[in-house]
């Protein structure tokens, strides 16, 4: 017969009660509020997303601010990657001439191996959050030949 000491039995459930409150909070009406932000299988340009390459996944969070009247470098992610805009007013540019304008509170599902850019043409710095779906010890983004011909945003 297996005993229990009473430190184990309120242990037990400690983790039972905890377990179900989890639940019940992630379940409609728990305390929880959960608003999906973006949810897609293409990136921002209609395009679906390539698969994940195959290796060690690595997650990589950048906080990145582009000053007022900045751009980015013309570059391209190389894995699949998305963002919040925090603050600001931020345009993306691809080459081809398309273009999306977000604003706080917005987000964005990336292109990926597509060269474009960002331009800040807000009076206040943007700041974004990117979440980067790599594979351990890969670049998620390579930096391409300045685009100073680019047109302005």
């Amino acid at each position: 017969m297996i005993r229990f000491s009473r430190y184990v039995l309120f242990s037990l459930g400690l983790v039972i009660v905890a377990g179900l409150g989890i639940a019940w909070a992630h379940e409609d009406g728990g305390p929880l509020k959960v608003t999906v932000l973006a949810k897609s299988t293409d990136a921002w340009d209609g395009k679906p997303l390539p698969t994940y390459p195959a290796g060690q996944p690595e997650i990589t969070i950048l906080r990145i601010v582009i000053p007022a009247g900045e751009k980015t470098p013309l570059h391209l992610h190389t894995v699949i990657n998305a963002g919040v805009l925090l603050r600001g007013e931020l345009v993306v540019h691809t080459e081809n001439g398309l273009s999306k304008r977000l604003k706080a509170g917005d987000s964005l599902i990336e292109l990926v191996n597509k060269p474009h850019w960002g331009a800040n043409d807000g009076k206040v710095d943007a700041e974004i959050i990117v979440f980067y779906a790599g594979i351990q010890g890969e670049k998620v983004t390579k930096k391409l030949d300045d685009h100073a011909d680019s047109p302005d945003p």
